[in-house]
């Protein structure tokens, strides 16, 4: 969970209104999550996560995420208005944080288009890999990352013969290094 504060504003300008708005210092509690990504998804009618970079998300769509990642009720809309550079920054920068120690090494990439991850997909993972559904509420990227292990875990990788060997001259060269021996 992300908290940030998003200062007292006295000059703020509602274009729909055309009056000046004030807000009061406000502290956002944030999360990037499966759940808030189903919020948005079931507005906007379209995958959140994309690979493409073309399928970037317009400002709206994006401040729109932003009310659905809220955990505070009742936000007045001048707060959201009043978030500034640095909140955003803020925002991102644990968006795109990896929440977890856990690093996939020698994933093969698939050849074809890549599969398009909505929040349905990822529930359709938690439930095939037997993940509770509390996880919903975890850091998307944490929850991506598990859903990951588990696909490597249920389906190991098997060396080649070359690479077995290669593999098994690597680790005896270590050991007869470490052990200060020829052979």
């Amino acid at each position: 969970m992300l908290q940030i504060v998003v200062p007292a504003t006295e000059d703020l300008f509602d274009e729909r209104t055309e009056c000046f708005i004030s807000s009061k210092e406000t502290v956002l509690k944030l999360e990037h999550s499966l759940l808030s990504i189903s919020k948005w998804e079931s507005k906007w009618c379209k995958p959140f996560l994309t690979a493409n970079e073309s399928e970037r998300h317009t400002p709206n769509e994006m401040y729109d995420y932003i009310k659905c990642m809220t955990l505070n009720n009742n936000v007045p809309e001048e707060v959201y208005n009043a978030l500034t550079l640095d909140n955003m920054k803020d925002i991102f920068k644990y968006m795109d944080s990896p929440m977890t120690a856990t690093t996939i090494t020698n994933v093969k990439k698939r050849v074809g288009k890549p599969e398009v991850f909505t929040s349905e997909v990822i529930y359709y993972y938690m439930i095939a890999y037997g993940i509770p559904f509390e996880c919903e509420k975890w850091h998307i990227n944490r929850l991506i990352t598990l859903i990951k292990v588990c696909s490597a875990k249920n389906n190991p990788e098997k060396m080649s013969r070359q690479d077995l060997l290669a593999n098994n001259r690597a680790l005896n060269a270590a050991r007869r290094k470490a052990l200060r021996t020829r052979g």
